[in-house]
């Protein structure tokens, strides 16, 4: 379980990336956390792993302070950042002096998910591919087995096929005392993966939801015209009309695009947060 209490961080006192943030995210889910290219999706995340120390209010990840490191907590906790960078060795080596670390760590599981990702295991690490030393890593991230995995921008790097079998290989990996939270600004990457949504823009929150609560609320469909209709939150041309995202007035069964929600919320982040204040 992770909590935030009215966090904010910034990289000085008078520019902060998110102000007074707070939110409970619970076990059991994969979290969608969506936002433009600096919008702090990067820190927030390092601000969970321990990696950076918010200004004000509290963080507690499984009951544990991450800006403190205690090992029971380090233990628990896997972060795939952005940008990696792995020694060279071979993946064996690596797992020698990396998964003793991690208590949970199934070796049997980790060599599957590699031959999964199709990865030759006798070359060194550095001797790879970008996209496979990601699939390396999100192997050896899934095989700690730690209650919280946080991944940032995880498919960058990766072909299509290889963003699909990312999507297969870490949904099979969901428990239920398992919280998986992935930040990326490649929307489509996490279709069918996610069920849960965050969205941060311009130091807040404007939705923190399951995909079963958005398609309550919005309608994804195809409309003739958008002339004059107010319910219309964000539309595309397409060949029948215009793609559409609409309040849903007649609660109508959807499913929900992830980047038109996006687009949406970008585009009307003050009807959007009224709409989903409203209780149903």
């Amino acid at each position: 379980m992770i909590q935030l209490d009215h966090v904010s961080f910034g990289y000085s006192k008078h520019k902060r990336l998110f102000d007074n943030l707070s939110m409970k995210l619970n076990s059991g889910h994969i979290y969608g956390l969506l936002g433009k290219n600096g919008a702090g999706k990067s820190s927030l995340l390092r601000n969970m792993a321990g990696l950076l120390f918010p200004l004000n209010g509290k963080i507690q990840i499984n009951g544990h302070e991450p800006k403190k490191r205690q090992p029971a907590f380090l233990q628990d906790i896997f972060f795939i950042p952005e940008e990696i960078y792995l020694p060279s060795v071979t993946i064996d080596q690596y797992l020698k002096v990396h998964a003793p670390f991690y208590p949970k760590f199934d070796e049997q599981q980790f060599r599957r998910y590699i031959k999964e990702f199709d990865i030759p295991e006798g070359n060194k690490l550095t001797g790879m591919s970008y996209g496979q030393k990601k699939k390396v890593l999100t192997a050896f991230a899934l095989a700690t087995n730690t209650r919280i995995l946080l991944m940032d921008e995880p498919t960058n790097g990766l072909d299509i096929p290889s963003k699909s079998q990312f999507r297969k290989i870490v949904s099979s990996a969901l428990e239920p005392d398992r919280l998986i939270l992935i930040s990326t600004h490649q929307v489509r990457d996490l279709d069918n993966l996610i069920d849960s949504i965050i969205i941060l823009e311009d130091s807040e929150i404007l939705i923190q939801h399951s995909l079963d609560i958005v398609s309550e609320r919005l309608h994804f469909g195809t409309v003739s015209s958008i002339n004059h209709d107010s319910n219309v939150l964000y539309s595309e041309p397409s060949l029948r009309g215009y793609k559409a995202v609409t309040e849903n007035l007649e609660q109508e069964e959807s499913r929900v695009d992830l980047e038109q929600l996006f687009n949406a919320v970008m585009e009307n982040p003050a009807r959007i947060k009224q709409i989903f204040n409203h209780q149903l």
